[in-house]
Formats: structure tokens, sequence, C-alpha cells
């Protein structure tokens, strides 16, 4: 079911050697700073009548604060502000590569957060009023949907990947059900040239 990651997992590994050593320790506020950002992100991602939300060009800049104090090179290009795609794509994939980070220090309480994320993304994507329309025009409902997939699958960076070889395929396996259970994954995810992170 796996086999079209194995090269993927192996580079990871690799490069989780040279790349992901330099820190001796997990950062204390990561666990928390996960679990807040969630909690701010499912909010954005719906929006609604009068609420911030992605696409508005400013809403974002709160949960990015909290992704850059992890990953200080983590930034919203100015292509992206105000295209509500791109704004989920890149925190989607900031809070992705926070939970992976967690998991390369304690592998089961990033398969956790990783099971909380994907309920969280799921559930907001759910609630987008199918008549909301985006910043740019077209369904916000689709938008949303698209920015999900490609944080996911193009932006998130694989070699911070636990390498305890039951949290990820926990993980992995989450992701993937996402994309099963959620149909709004099923087009999208065919953007990701090979080879991608997940394994569709």
């Amino acid at each position: 079911m796996f086999s079209n990651l194995s090269s993927t997992l192996a580079a990871a590994a690799g490069a989780n050697g040279a790349k992901g050593d330099a820190k001796k320790s997990m950062s204390p506020t990561l666990r928390a700073d996960i679990y807040s950002a969630i909690d701010q992100t499912k909010p954005w991602l719906v929006g609604g009548t009068g609420a911030r939300q992605a696409g508005d060009g400013v809403a974002y800049q709160a949960i990015m604060a909290r992704i850059q104090q992890h990953f200080p090179e983590m930034k919203m290009g100015l292509d992206a502000v105000r295209n509500t795609e791109h704004e989920v794509a890149v925190i989607v994939a900031g809070i992705t590569n926070m939970i992976l980070e967690m998991s390369k220090w304690d592998g089961m309480a990033g398969a956790m957060a990783m099971r909380t994320w994907v309920d969280a993304l799921s559930d907001a994507h759910g609630k987008i009023s199918t008549v909301s329309i985006g910043a740019k025009g077209g369904s916000r409902k689709e938008q949303v949907g698209r920015g999900m997939t490609k944080g996911i699958n193009q932006l998130t960076d694989v070699t911070l990947m636990t390498r305890e070889f039951a949290a990820r395929i926990q993980i992995i396996s989450l992701l993937k059900s996402g994309k099963e259970n959620h149909p709004y994954l099923s087009d999208a995810v065919n953007l990701c040239p090979p080879p991608c992170f997940l394994p569709f």
C-alpha cells in the first residue's frame, strides 16, 4: 500500500540525518503552539459573514506569526496575499510541518496531533457555505479545498517526519484518509507531481 512512498521515505531519512539533527531538542512551546494554531486556523478557514477569513489578506498574520516561531523562514509571498487558495496552502503547510517536527521528537504525540489536524481540516471544509465566494471569485469552498491539498502535497517538508516506523505509518494513514473520506481532496491531489508527499 505504501510502495509509492518508499523512495521518498528513504530520502527523508537521509535528509533528517543531515538537517533534522541540527536541533538538539524539541522547542518547549511547540506542542502548545500546534494546538493553538489549529484552534486559530479552523474558524479562519470556515469564515462567514463579518468574520476574518482566509483570503482577506490580514487574518492569516496571527497564525503565521505562531508558525514562524518554529519555522522563521516561512513567508506569505506577496502573490499569495488575498488569494484564498494560496493563503490556505501556506498556513496548512506551516502547521503540518510543525506537527511533523514534533513527530521527530515524539512520534506518537505527532500522530495524535496529526489526527486532530486532519479532523479540523475536514470539519472546517465541511462547514464552509457552498454559496460563499472567494476573494478572487469562484467558490470559496473549492478554493479552500485546493489550498489544503496543495499545502499538504506540495509545500510540506517530508524530511521533518519521524523515523519511528509505527508513528510514520500512522501519520501517513491519517493524511491518506483525508483524501479517501473527503471528496475535496480527490481532484486537487492529482496536481502533485511525483514524488508526492502522500502515497495516493
